[in-house]
């Protein structure tokens, strides 16, 4: 009986070869062993204090595989278990050099016969409990039931903010962050170090979500992107009723001592939630120890005093912005210097001096005649001279000539913004685990590892022409790619199709990960 139109059906195999789908994914292990992630993890995650079941480094390795293999729940887990292949070269590196009395020790772990290679969903969902901060949730919920008490008194229009403080086990899992930089850093040195922060919202139907300013409910991570190594190098997980400025100056110290070594200058980009003078001058004056004055171009408000003062400059005081278009200068916008002082500021001779820029361009759909009054545009704007303007501006403590510096800060739009979309989904932070809070923020930052990860491998692994592939065409081209595992002896061989194209870059892979610095021991 014919299975369908056409003349082809589907018959499944009698018994198990070792097929995988997954043929490029094992060069991650390579580059774990390489890393030593293992003794990372036991270094900085003692979540697991049981001897039997699980240890911290398998739940780890399959919180890392659910993301890099384009997964997005626990319950994906069972996906990648039922890979023939796969699950028969985790067994195999589980047992690889284990002998004697240490082979029959890791027997032991199992009160009965383990048939899985990786973890159950069911063994996950507790593990990831184990980040979770009780006494710091009851505190969440005394501070939402306190806020909307006052919301309905009409005592506050918006609640207090209230951020979790992580537990031991969450904060270990930002010291492994460290170790995967300082081991990028190692085999990629940067001395130059420009930090974007950005939050980002991430929408959930939890009960225990808050709507965010936006309106959805959802989380709000705040997270600091290194743009010279391409790499998140710190993270904090924050409900969604959280404001993206709250406590920034204290984020971005934290993400400051998680620099590596051989850092020499700091740089600091955001967008207007950071536009706070106490984060100006702790920038300005030099407040932090190890980097001293940090420079830095952020967005600034537009307020009525900030747009009057820039309807005073002169029309010769206008310089072009350009921007290649087809391989041609085009005239896109136009800067100017703004003699601007706000009345913080006023008050203190002896500060810090800090320039405002504005940016103007002409809205290119410009209002009918008459019906000025009537429309209200969704951006800050002002006329002049019958033309319409759509109005930015920025604040700097840089010398930098202006059409350079905002370039330089507008570059923030790209690898910063982008590893946002591919966080929610190319990745698994677009779905969340559970409504306790502390759960919620373990499953990111298992993300953010990965992401990491994968940064190491695109840049000093993988050859040139693979470095600007997305996490999509990475998973595409070079993970998922059909092969065989065979046993010969105590030599594991994986078997790809004859002349199959990723097979040259692999080899190249593997040959770069031997030739990488490995970190200090302990």
């Amino acid at each position: 009986m014919a299975q369908g139109v056409l003349p082809f059906k589907y018959e499944e195999e009698k018994k198990e070869f070792g097929l995988t789908s997954f043929g490029g994914l094992f060069v991650y292990f390579d580059l774990f062993r390489k890393l030593n992630l293992k003794s990372i993890v036991n270094r900085h995650l003692k979540a697991k204090s049981e001897k039997q079941g699980w240890s911290d480094y398998q739940q780890v390795l399959a919180l890392l595989l659910l993301n890099l293999c384009g997964c997005e729940s626990v319950d994906d887990i069972d996906y990648l278990e039922s890979d023939s292949g796969l699950r028969r070269l985790l067994k195999n590196l589980e047992l690889q050099g284990a002998w004697g009395r240490h082979r029959e020790k890791q027997k032991r772990r199992w009160r009965k016969e383990n048939y899985r290679s990786l973890s159950a969903s069911s063994s996950l969902f507790r593990y990831l409990e184990f980040f979770h901060n009780d006494s710091e949730e009851k505190r969440r919920e005394e501070e939402i039931c306190k806020r909307n008490e006052e919301i309905k008194a009409g005592k506050k229009k918006h609640g207090k903010a209230f951020i979790p403080a992580p537990n031991d086990h969450l904060g270990g899992l930002n010291n492994i962050n460290q170790e995967l930089i300082n081991f990028l850093q190692l085999n990629s040195p940067e001395t130059t170090a420009t930090l974007d922060m950005d939050a980002t919202i991430v929408e959930s139907h939890k009960s225990s979500a808050f709507c965010s300013y936006k309106g959805p409910k959802g989380y709000q991570p705040l997270n600091t992107w290194w743009a010279e190594q391409k790499v998140l190098l710190h993270t904090e997980f924050r409900d969604g009723n959280v404001p993206a400025g709250h406590q920034q100056m204290r984020v971005l110290s934290e993400a400051l001592d998680c620099l590596p070594e051989g850092i020499d200058k700091v740089y600091l980009r955001s967008d207007t939630a950071a536009y706070q003078w106490e984060l100006f001058n702790y920038c300005s004056k030099g407040q932090n120890n190890c980097f001293g004055r940090i420079e830095f171009a952020i967005s600034c408000d537009i307020t009525r005093e900030f747009k009057a003062e820039v309807m005073r400059v002169p029309e010769e005081d206008w310089h072009p912005i350009y921007n290649k278009v087809k391989g041609k200068s085009v005239e896109i916008s136009r800067w100017a210097e703004v003699p601007y002082v706000p009345n913080a500021e006023a008050r203190s001779k002896k500060g810090p001096e800090y320039r405002f820029i504005a940016i103007r361009e002409v809205v290119k759909q410009q209002t009918l005649p008459g019906m000025e009054s009537l429309v209200e545009l969704p951006f800050p704007n002002f006329s002049a001279d019958d033309v319409c303007y759509k109005l930015s501006g920025l604040i700097t403590n840089m010398d930098w000539e202006g059409e350079s510096l905002i370039h330089w800060l507008h570059k923030r739009c790209g690898d910063s913004e982008h590893i946002h979309s591919e966080m929610k989904n190319a990745y698994c932070g677009g779905r969340f685990p559970s409504g306790k809070f502390g759960v919620n923020a373990a499953w990111w930052w298992f993300m953010v590892l990965a992401i990491n990860v994968t940064a190491i491998f695109k840049k000093v692994v993988l050859n040139k022409e693979w470095r600007q592939k997305r996490m999509k065409g990475l998973s595409l081209f070079f993970i998922r790619v059909a092969g065989r595992i065979i046993k010969k002896g105590r030599e594991m061989i994986i078997r790809l199709s004859k002349g199959a194209p990723v097979f040259p870059a692999l080899l190249d892979a593997r040959k770069n990960i031997k030739s990488l610095s490995c970190l200090p021991s302990g």
